[in-house]
């Protein structure tokens, strides 16, 4: 007798995790419904390309969540190969302890998620516990992995100082200055001690992963699926900036070279994102993306998650070279799965009723809009700067600038203004860096303009477009007010950020007239079902001819 419970004892409880509050917007659990949309996905490309065979009839097929939390996508895993296998395998315990100890292994992110996955899947906290559903472990971890990982801290600052024993001078490192060299995390905010979690992720924390899983599961380990929800970003800088880090991820689980790799991260990547320039690119670029499903609203997903931009699900599948089957869901609303080329231009376009309308406009060959459009911080002051005064004084010119959501204005000596002074004799349509968040349909996508005559300058709260008369000035913004121009910021912005690379593919107009979207969709050739769709996506707003001067 081994002590443990029988298997019938020990059952899944499959609404257990629909429950679990998530740990932050950065680790958030996967619902059960979204892991097996992404394992059934994952059945059908495996069905394809292996005539039509089912990948939960196969005992050689090993899967690796490397991120694992709340256990969710092993344990539907370990579901589905328990009826797959039963033909091959009719003992019930034979067959659960060679799926637990052959096919399905998990390393967890923290203390906490890897007593929780092992709940999940074993039943039990221990693998090897009494009332755990494996018979054949020999550790209480089992093959779902955690260790306690520290950062590699790397360009921290140095000073001389002088050792009070000696009196010699020295040059040291100031501990809690640098950052992670894996992750770049902040050491001010990472430096923990031993009782805290230092969210040092060990599938990110080496500089060879093949070589490290080895370590974990045996130097002959190969993972034919790799599947799972990674953490997504980071604090740093102090807590000051978020750094995204979902994309080590992906990049680590690649180079591990599994046959299918399926993962659920923000959308983000797919025209913004700190630091995710080269990640966009090489996704954008790979063919082996087999299928692409786009949440633009992450709560369609995640029930009271906020991530900005959404998220989504992919599918990357090491046999196959070809376009990429994209879907997009908002709400009971899908569209898709259109085949598309995902590297058609710099960012990715979402919806692919877009597409067309986006071809027509660039095919015209005109120059940017944002040729007039400033840099962001053009002056060089940033969005809390307060070197100004409120009442003019001789030589001042107008500031503009925003506080606690309002604008205002101050003023500046000219002299003051070391950056730009070229600009400050122009005017000016003052544009919000924020605009709305993409969440809701039909939307406003950018914020009411502001007219600033010449001479005029800002802080970092406004971007501008700046021209030579006042006439000039109300076309911009008549123009800026226009779904047609809003419609094509939308297509570059994926968050509440409105930057300059945001209004890229807006062309660059006459400023002789007032602009009306019925001028805009004759010019460009639109059709009705193209105008249509354009104003299902972008509303009208309120100020449209009403611009402060």
């Amino acid at each position: 007798m081994t002590g443990q419970a029988p298997l019938a004892l020990a059952g899944y409880n499959p609404d257990v995790l629909t429950c679990i509050a998530n740990l932050s917007n950065d680790e958030v659990f996967t619902p059960p419904e979204l892991a097996n949309r992404m394992l059934d996905t994952l059945e059908l490309a495996w069905a394809e390309a292996n005539e039509g065979a089912s990948i939960w009839a196969d005992p050689t097929v090993t899967f690796l969540d490397p991120f694992t939390k709340s256990g969710v996508f092993l344990r539907e895993i370990v579901s589905r190969l328990t009826v797959g296998l039963a033909e091959r395998m009719p003992d019930l315990q034979e067959r659960v302890d060679h799926i637990l100890t052959k096919q399905v292994f998990g390393i967890a992110i923290t203390q906490l998620t890897a007593l929780l996955a092992r709940r999940s899947v074993y039943c039990s906290k221990f693998a090897n516990g009494p009332h755990s559903i494996a018979r054949s472990f020999d550790t209480a971890d089992g093959n779902i992995w955690f260790e306690r990982t520290e950062h590699t801290w790397i360009e921290r600052k140095r000073e001389r100082r002088v050792d009070p024993l000696t009196g010699e001078e020295a040059l040291v490192q100031i501990v809690g200055t640098g950052r992670c060299a894996f992750c770049d995390a902040s050491e001010a905010e990472y430096g923990r001690e031993d009782d805290l979690e230092t969210h040092a992720y060990a599938f990110i924390h080496t500089d060879d992963i093949k070589a490290r899983i080895g370590e974990l599961f045996g130097a002959d380990m190969q993972f034919d699926v790799i599947i799972g929800n990674p953490p997504y970003q980071l604090g740093s800088n102090g807590g000051t900036r978020d750094v995204p880090i979902y994309q080590h991820f992906v990049e680590q689980a690649m180079a591990l070279e599994p046959r299918l790799l399926t993962m659920v991260i923000p959308s983000r990547w797919m025209a913004a994102g700190l630091g995710l320039r080269d990640f966009r690119e090489s996704m954008l670029h790979d063919r082996r993306l087999r299928a692409l499903t786009d949440y633009p609203v992450a709560k369609d997903v995640f029930t009271g998650v906020e991530v900005k931009g959404g998220v989504c699900t992919f599918l990357w599948d090491a046999d196959y070279d070809g376009l990429c089957e994209v879907t997009t869901v908002r709400g009971k609303e899908v569209t898709g799965p259109v085949a598309r080329d995902l590297g058609e231009y710099d960012v990715f376009v979402r919806d692919a009723r877009a597409v067309d309308i986006l071809r027509k406009v660039l095919s015209a060959n005109e120059v940017s809009v944002n040729t007039i459009l400033s840099a962001d911080k053009e002056f060089g002051w940033t969005s809390n700067f307060d070197g100004f005064h409120a009442r003019q004084q001789p030589g001042d010119v107008p500031l503009y600038y925003v506080r606690k959501a309002k604008r205002d204005i101050g003023f500046i000596a000219r002299a003051e203004v070391s950056k730009s002074a070229a600009l400050i004799d122009t005017w000016k349509v003052l544009v919000p860096k924020a605009g709305s968040g993409g969440g809701a349909v039909p939307d406003y996508v950018l914020g009411r303009p502001q007219i600033a005559p010449s001479p005029s300058v800002c802080t970092q709260s406004f971007l501008f477009f700046h021209v030579g008369t006042e006439s000039e000035a109300v076309s911009v913004a008549s123009y800026y007010a226009t779904r047609f121009f809003r419609f094509l910021v939308s297509l570059r912005k994926i968050t509440q950020d409105a930057t300059k690379a945001t209004y890229r593919w807006v062309p660059l107009q006459s400023w002789d007239r007032t602009w009306t979207d019925a001028e805009l969709y004759a010019k460009y050739g639109l059709t009705a079902a193209e105008v249509a769709f354009i104003e299902s996506q972008v509303t009208e707003v309120s100020w449209a001819g009403d611009f402060d001067v």
